[in-house]
């Protein structure tokens, strides 16, 4: 009974799990002169659209604060950032600013797998329990890798769900993750693992790295301090807590009159308080009376914090063949790929639409979220921040905010910039 009663609250208070936003017609909107003002950075010569359209989310799409950064061939040619990075306090968005990025994290994480397999410590097509043996166990004892990342294991949930406090105790963590049952065939279906994957990603992060270093241990030696870049899956202790961006939410009412704007097959399975979107969105319990605590544990799913820098340069790095951050041709080439199609359809069981991820776990461009082409990866997180690369035109694109929008793919800010990016990039090529 008291989960039923914890799934009827969340169901009539959305935002605190998915829809998590602002109402941009109820923000005060930003004169042309204060815009201005308020957009931060530079464009290479060709890139001004991008800036027009940064500051029109400003002016006319309700931002508060945010960062959109661009690499093109190896070279940064937007580096912008602007609003305010708190909008009780109105400290400015400044060009030192993090924020939370919610599930953008999983590229990050999904980038140290990447630089094992590189290393020949990891075979996509391997079995989890030739690095994991206790994993073998309630029907896991085939899945892959591959599987694994690319959603179709089955693992969505775990037998009860995990306090944030519980992140860093991996002990008790691998012995739940071990018990796990998957929820069909492994194989036979896919469903976003939400929550759960970045637990099993760090599990055999652990066991796989020859120093037993954690997903964050690793991914700030090996990828972030090498690029000088910031982006962390767990915060440092000598974080200047000042740095992070704070969240603007929004109402619930407004949060249930928006379910409009999400694909219909994801707001049909909101609706439903006893489905597996809500099951697995429930599955970590957050402690929302301090977020800066929250992000100081490695939660590899959603709870990595940076900026748009550092993200558009990793992806930049990656399309353009990811020499600089030592991974081989051959797997961008997994990177790239779509996976195979599960036995019973491409449905997704837990957001109710089609699509197909990378077979290195990536999201890739669909029907609902045809962000570039076919050779382009990249991952996009609750309230619009999205980052990827596209080989095709060798770009490292990121786009980070702190107001959570109703979109969480498609969001209105995001497109504005991407596209705009493109069109530049195509007038360009052209001249």
């Amino acid at each position: 009974m008291r989960n039923i009663s914890r799934k009827l609250f969340c169901l009539l208070f959305i935002p605190t799990i998915l829809l998590r936003g602002g109402d941009g017609l109820a923000n005060k909107k930003i004169s042309q002169h204060d815009s201005q003002t308020i957009v931060k950075g530079s464009v290479a010569p060709g890139f001004e659209p991008v800036r027009e359209e940064f500051r029109k989310n400003f002016v006319e799409r309700g931002e508060i604060g945010g960062a959109v950064c661009v690499y093109h061939k190896g070279e940064k040619v937007v580096d912008l950032w602007g609003g305010v990075a708190d909008e009780a306090t109105q400290a400015p968005w400044r060009e030192d600013t993090i924020v939370r990025v919610f599930s953008t994290t999983k590229g990050m994480a999904l980038l140290v797998l990447a630089k094992l397999h590189s290393d020949s410590l990891l075979d996509y097509n391997e079995k989890v329990s030739t690095y994991w043996p206790e994993f073998a166990v309630n029907g896991k004892e085939n899945i892959t890798v591959e599987q694994l990342i690319t959603h179709k294991s089955g693992l969505v949930l775990l037998e009860r769900s995990i306090k944030v406090s519980e992140l860093h105790d991996f002990d008790t963590l691998s012995v739940l993750l071990e018990n796990a049952n998957p929820m069909w065939e492994p194989g036979s279906k896919h469903g976003y693992h939400s929550a759960t994957i970045g637990l099993y990603i760090q599990q055999l992060v652990q066991r796989i790295d020859p120093q037993g270093r954690t997903i964050g241990q690793y991914f700030a030696e090996e990828i972030a301090r090498p690029q000088e870049v910031e982006f962390y899956i767990g915060l440092p202790e000598d974080f200047e807590n000042d740095r992070l961006a704070t969240l603007k939410m929004f109402s619930p009412p407004m949060s249930l009159l928006n379910l409009g704007k999400l694909p219909k097959g994801l707001w049909k399975k909101i609706l439903n308080p006893f489905s597996l979107f809500w099951k697995s969105m429930l599955f970590i319990e957050a402690d929302i009376r301090d977020p800066v605590l929250e992000l100081k544990y490695e939660e590899a799913s959603g709870g990595g914090a940076g900026d748009a820098r550092g993200l558009a340069k990793i992806y930049g790095l990656l399309a353009i063949g990811g020499d600089s951050l030592d991974i081989s041709p051959q797997t961008i080439m997994i990177m790239e790929q779509c996976t195979d199609a599960p036995t019973a359809g491409i449905k997704d069981e837990v957001m109710g639409w089609n699509s197909l991820g990378s077979s290195g776990g990536y999201t890739k461009p669909y029907e609902l979220f045809d962000f570039a082409g076919s050779s382009a990866f990249g991952f996009s997180g609750t309230g619009g921040s999205f980052a990827y690369a596209d080989p095709e035109y060798e770009v490292g694109y990121a786009y980070v905010m702190n107001k959570m929008g109703y979109y969480n793919i498609n969001d209105p800010r995001e497109i504005a910039l991407r596209e705009a990016m493109y069109r530049c990039i195509k007038d360009i090529n052209n001249k």
